[in-house]
């Protein structure tokens, strides 16, 4: 969705004609001084979790493109994080999904806390490498992702 059309839809949704009324840089500007930054959730003085600049998360939430888009800025970050892995371009695309997915879930040093799980992917052994992710407080947590990608991860498919 284009800044454009979001800018059209906030002018339906106040009853303006879109070529009456378009959301200036001023308001934006103001908006935004008001506001502040805060890339935190944070308890706006009404008690509402609020992020970026006053986006209240309780009444609100985000939208599916807004959650799209957030997925896919994290795995790529999650992607920027394992690549610098020596053993991560030993891996085949499947087990490397696997790998991203564990980072975005867990982040990069709990992923490197599955230390056998590791020796193993090094080994190419990637049976071991499936049962060392089964065992942990991890699996337990997520159960059927863990299982799903523990399958893949030895399989490879």
């Amino acid at each position: 969705m284009t800044l454009n059309h979001l800018l059209i839809k906030f002018a339906r949704l106040l009853g303006v004609k879109p070529e009456n009324y378009m959301i200036s840089q001023n308001l934006i500007d103001s908006v935004k001084l008001g506001e502040g930054l805060r890339l935190l959730s944070y308890r706006c003085s009404a008690g509402k979790l609020t992020i970026g600049y006053g986006r209240n998360l309780d009444d609100c939430g985000i939208t599916k493109e807004e959650a799209e888009y957030l997925l896919m800025h994290d795995l790529e970050n999650a992607l920027s994080e394992v690549e610098k892995l020596d053993w991560f371009n030993t891996l085949n695309n499947v087990r490397k999904d696997v790998i991203v997915e564990m980072c975005f879930n867990l982040g990069l040093p709990k992923l490197l806390k599955f230390t056998k799980m590791i020796k193993a992917i090094k080994d190419k052994d990637y049976v071991e490498a499936s049962k060392q992710m089964l065992d942990s407080k991890w699996a337990s947590d997520v159960k059927t992702r863990a299982d799903r990608l523990a399958k893949r991860m030895e399989l490879g498919v």
